[in-house]
């Protein structure tokens, strides 16, 4: 089994940065439960560089925050299965936008997907056309149950405070018009958090 990521794997890959390597292939690993690192690694062989998770922990990403820091236009990032790098459908679209908006490539080799090639380059819009479309569907979902909860008449006076905030964080997202950042720093609600009320709302 390879080691993690150390300081001599990192200066190799500044070495390589200097003798003007183009593309590194940058291989990405994070212990699941039905996926060990020793699996992974089979699939990712052929990376000039690793970056492993210790922890299945989808908090704790450490090394996906290195991972990113160390990219570079024309780079490829790789993984043996999509759920390695995102824990949910949200997460996934962001990163990976994330990456097309650097012009970096994506590959997972277990759902055959290289966004390098002509089949593969049209994930990513179908990803966000579906993450639309959840928008849209929780947005309903949303307006329907508000109709329903005051035909009952079910108005209970003033919402929790934590209630608010999380219909704001809900709202801002679905405006397109904040980041992640920004709408925790208005609400208070973490992007894990505001993603799982997105996923019970689809």
């Amino acid at each position: 089994m390879i080691s993690l990521i150390t300081f001599a794997t990192i200066s190799s890959y500044f070495i390589l940065r200097r003798k003007g390597a183009m593309i590194m292939f940058a291989g990405y690993l994070r212990p699941l439960h039905d996926l060990d690192i020793d699996e992974q690694y089979t699939y990712l062989k052929d990376c000039d560089i690793y970056f492993q998770e210790a922890h299945t922990s989808p908090k704790r990403r450490n090394k996906l925050k290195d991972l990113l820091n160390h990219l570079q236009k024309g780079d490829k990032v790789i993984v043996a299965r999509l759920n390695v790098l995102a824990d949910s459908t949200n997460h996934l679209a962001e990163l990976l936008n994330e990456l097309d908006e650097r012009k970096i490539y994506f590959k997972a080799i277990h759902e055959e997907i290289d966004t390098s090639d002509e089949t593969g380059k049209h994930f990513l819009p179908m990803l966000n056309k579906l993450i639309s479309f959840q928008s849209d569907v929780i947005s309903e979902n949303t307006r329907r149950g508000l109709t329903k909860a005051k035909e009952q008449g079910k108005s209970s006076g003033r919402p929790k405070k934590p209630d608010e905030n999380v219909k704001k964080a809900i709202e801002m997202y679905q405006t397109k018009n904040f980041t992640l950042l920004e709408i925790k720093e208005q609400t208070g609600i973490s992007k894990s958090t505001l993603y799982r009320y997105l996923e019970q709302l689809s």
